[in-house]
């Protein structure tokens, strides 16, 4: 069985020889790991189930100064600190798009490096991966508590800008998955640890009739829908289910009962995650840390519905002890009693 084979087994509620599982890391954990073990490719041979691709043109991120980068919606990034992501310095400095121009969908170079991506992976499930996808790049341009105060008193600004970023990844989507791509993976942050930012109402609002677009044509191309949300959100997982989502993403066990929603949900949303970042891998030993990933290999993994991972990109203050770990569990499923 093929890893790709293992994911559309389990995506379809079906029980798998060994459970799907995916470790990603954050710039600062891989080259921590590096150090620590002393292999450039050590990512390599934890046999990761998922392999990611962006739609992005060439010109897509170029640095402007040191450790500041400009994306292609003009955006410029702050990664002095956070080498992964950064801060953000919006470009919308009023509530009207006047003016703005947004980046080219149908320009080819941005596909150009898709193909050999889908040749080099063909084990692998493959997934589009579209970053901020709705609030996200909403928020990035207009900057958070502005878009927030937008989403209240400026409706038909919101209304503009969200059905402009949806139009721009409705296109992306339907080019990119044309490759041989087995689905996409948006990511588009919604929650904290106490709740949704913007509330439920305000989500349906706005975010889930755009999100359900670019799921029905995922859906249309028979691919699978994966979505990385962080925080509490499990109030929406009833409309996420309704829209045809797939699978859900990180799966936060300091705010959501994992096992429990793995079985409310099941034949209806698949989980990927699970594996606490917060409490288990920085703080566990790693006896802790192979118990409670086999206990949840064993109980989330049956029946299908589940892909292992841990809650998010294993981040900087991790022991690598406790990584190696974790990665043990993973890839030698079946040999622990």
């Amino acid at each position: 069985m093929t890893r790709r084979e293992r994911v559309l087994k389990a995506l379809a509620f079906e029980e798998t020889d060994i459970v799907p599982y995916q470790v990603d890391f954050t710039i600062p954990a891989r080259e921590k790991m590096v150090s620590y073990l002393g292999d450039t490719h050590f990512i390599e041979k934890i046999g990761n189930h998922l392999a990611y691709v962006k739609a992005i043109p060439p010109y897509g991120v170029k640095e402007v100064a040191p450790g500041f980068f400009q994306d292609e919606w003009g955006v410029v990034w702050n990664r002095t600190v956070d080498p992964d992501i950064g801060n953000p310095t919006p470009v919308l400095s009023r509530p009207t798009l006047v003016g703005y121009h947004f980046p080219d969908p149908t320009d080819p170079s941005r596909y150009k490096h898709i193909p050999s991506f889908v040749e080099a992976h063909r084990d692998a499930f493959k997934l589009l991966r579209e970053t901020y996808t709705l609030f996200e790049r909403a928020w990035s341009l207009r900057g958070m508590e502005e878009f927030l105060s937008d989403m209240l008193v400026n409706e038909s600004f919101v209304k503009d800008l969200l059905d402009a970023i949806t139009a721009f990844h409705l296109e992306v989507i339907d080019r990119a998955l044309d490759f041989g791509l087995d689905g996409v993976l948006f990511g588009d942050d919604w929650g904290w640890q106490g709740g949704l930012i913007m509330g439920p109402r305000l989500w349906r609002k706005y975010i889930k009739p755009r999100f359900a677009e670019m799921i029905a044509l995922v859906r249309e191309k028979g691919k699978k829908a994966f979505l990385h949300c962080c925080g509490k959100v499990q109030e929406i997982f009833p409309d996420l289910v309704e829209i045809g989502l797939h699978v859900f993403n990180p799966f936060q066990p300091e705010v959501m009962d994992i096992f429990v929603l793995k079985r409310e949900y099941y034949g209806k949303l698949a989980f990927w995650g699970g594996v606490s970042i917060q409490r288990l891998l920085p703080f566990g030993t790693p006896e802790e840390v192979q118990k409670e990933t086999r206990r949840i290999l064993k109980e989330l993994g049956r029946g299908g519905g589940y892909i292992a991972a841990p809650s998010h990109a294993l981040p900087r203050d991790i022991p690598c002890e406790n990584i190696v770990a974790l990665c043990e569990v993973l890839t030698n499923q079946g040999s622990f009693e």
